[in-house]
């Protein structure tokens, strides 16, 4: 998918004084999220981030298309990072190997985070640290930087002043008036903002079809806390590594409990690390022990917070539930699911539930305890905002599809006209001239890949073949013909991977394979490439029509 949106054309040339936004990821999925504003010829960029693949096989991460941006990296004032999750910040390292002193503006914590995770790829990127009530000149940008309450610390909306129109992205928030860190989100400088004038609103859409408001963080304090309380051996937490706020309930209730806490996996640890040296994160005296130690403790004293509350299959909890970790998990163990599911990996998670419980271990979720509430703002809370902020113009982001369209729908109702809400997806350029935001075009905007080492290599028909590899199998036919002749003079000799039916039956299909080379080799077609085409329609129309699968096919024809 390199051009999602073959129905609209190339964007005209922006008008004097209009602005461009287009969003190259983050539209019609969850994760990924990326947008580019574009004002008198310079580019501000909001996030860069990742999109975890769901069936790409062999695939790490999935990042936005840099394609538009690619011959304009000098045209790039600065990248703003709302927070720092992943969704958010992931593709940053390989948007700054192309330049690697584009600025990077954010919170203290997401600086930190985006930091540690360029350190890996050996980049010392410039920032500029910013906090709430900040204005900052980013090129012709002035941007004003709010606070927003999310499911990681020091999220920030920011506002945008243009001389073509202002703009307000709320990165992702909710609207929790009992905050953890009393750090709520700051409506009053919504509506300040709004009486200024916010010609483009670009909101959070991932709850906009829950209905009325997002539980507060703190009233999940009791069930954890129960879970501590009745729990007779270990206990395992998992949740996102960037979960600041999860953990510190976690680790309050152990100390309460008098429960020593391990952390486990790398993310986990370093995350945590830098959020309890910046401050964001209390760790009690004595609660915090190295994973080594736990030798020396009962299980009844011990808590885990590890990583792959997603199913991840390479996280610690995946590896516990199909016994490939250190940690064993058995009988009497506790594993609760500190969060909430991602759409699109109900069954990775659900597998690693059933392999915990299929080993012994008691599995508290979202299902069946309030132990997780999510980090975004529901209906009601959106209604709030658009009534605060009374936007000329709409446009939802950050959400799939349906998300998108249940947040149109909430700006409709609040008195924003139906022609005033633009509803796009990646790729496609809107344009604000005049005080009016419409649909002008598109870009080419598909799905870059990290493979392994390689980014960007890898494309839609080699996932296709590693799906066919996977699902249906392979076979492959050997057949040497005479140089001279173009007879048969070895084979056809066929081998299977992948099939439950016994090699014998595709003796079946030799003798018309043998019919159809030699009825090729009568009408003189003695290229090697078409003889391919020969075998493997032959041998396709067998396996389809008699065992109905379709496998990858390998002719091999040598010459001897």
């Amino acid at each position: 998918m390199s051009h999602p949106h073959p129905e609209l054309g190339p964007p005209p040339a922006l008008p004097k004084g209009g602005v461009r936004v287009v969003a190259l990821g983050g539209l019609g999925e969850v994760g990924r999220n990326m947008t580019v504003i574009e004002y008198d010829g310079r580019l501000l960029i909001v996030d860069c981030g990742v999109l975890f693949p769901e069936d790409h096989p062999g695939v790490d991460l999935i990042l936005p298309d840099f394609e538009y941006i690619a011959d304009r990296l000098n045209d790039i004032d600065g990248i703003v990072l709302t927070h720092g999750h992943e969704d958010h910040i992931g593709a940053v390292p390989y948007l700054l190997r192309m330049k690697r002193d584009i600025p990077l503006i954010g919170s203290t914590l997401t600086l930190a985070l985006i930091e540690a995770k360029l350190k890996e790829h050996r980049i010392k990127p410039y920032t500029m640290s910013v906090k709430e009530g900040q204005r900052e000149k980013i090129g012709p940008f002035d941007c004003e930087f709010i606070a927003v309450n999310h499911s990681i610390p020091d999220a920030l909306a920011v506002f945008i002043r243009t001389p073509g129109g202002t703009l307000l992205c709320t990165g992702d928030f909710k609207m929790d008036q009992l905050p953890l860190d009393g750090r709520i989100t700051d409506l009053r400088a919504f509506a300040r903002v709004g009486e200024e004038g916010v010609d483009l609103f670009l909101t959070d859409s991932t709850n906009a079809e829950v209905p009325g408001f997002t539980t507060p963080e703190r009233d999940i304090t009791p069930a954890i806390e129960r879970v501590f309380e009745t729990a007779d051996r270990r206990i395992i937490v998992a949740c996102f590594s960037s979960h600041v706020h999860r953990v510190q309930q976690v680790l309050d209730a152990a100390e309460l409990y008098d429960r020593k806490v391990a952390m486990v996996g790398r993310s986990m640890v370093r995350n945590m690390g830098i959020a309890t040296d910046l401050g964001y994160l209390r760790v009690p005296d004595g609660v915090l022990v190295d994973l080594k130690k736990l030798d020396d403790l009962r299980d009844d004293q011990i808590v885990l917070i590890c990583t792959g509350s997603q199913g991840e299959p390479m996280a610690a909890l995946s590896r516990m539930a199909n016994r490939d970790h250190k940690i064993d998990v058995g009988e009497g163990d506790t594993v609760l699911m500190a969060s909430s599911l991602i759409p699109g990996n109900e069954n990775a998670v659900y597998r690693v539930m059933n392999g915990l419980m299929r080993l012994g271990a008691k599995v508290v979720h979202k299902g069946n305890a309030l132990v997780h509430v999510s980090g975004h703002a529901s209906a009601g809370e959106l209604l709030y905002c658009y009534n605060i902020v009374k936007p000329k113009n709409v446009m939802p982001i950050h959400g799939e599809w349906r998300h998108l369209v249940a947040n149109a729908d909430l700006a409709v109702q609040t008195g924003v006209p139906r022609k005033n809400v633009v509803l796009a997806e990646d790729g496609v350029v809107v344009d604000l001239v005049n005080g009016k935001a419409a649909i002008t075009g598109s870009v080419p905007c598909g799905y870059i890949y990290v493979d392994g080492s390689l980014v960007g290599a890898t494309d839609e028909e080699l996932l296709k073949d590693r799906r066919i590899l996977r699902d249906e199998g392979f076979v492959t036919i050997i057949v040497v013909r005479d140089a001279a002749t173009g007879k048969i003079a070895a084979g056809p000799e066929i081998q299977t991977r992948g099939f439950a039916e016994d090699e014998q039956v595709f003796e079946r299909v030799l003798p018309k394979l043998e019919e159809a080379l030699e009825e090729a080799r009568a009408k003189g077609i003695r290229d090697s490439h078409q003889l391919q085409q020969v075998i493997r329609r032959t041998v396709g129309g067998f396996v389809g029509s008699k065992l109905r699968r379709r496998p990858m096919i390998i002719p091999i024809v040598i010459d001897a």
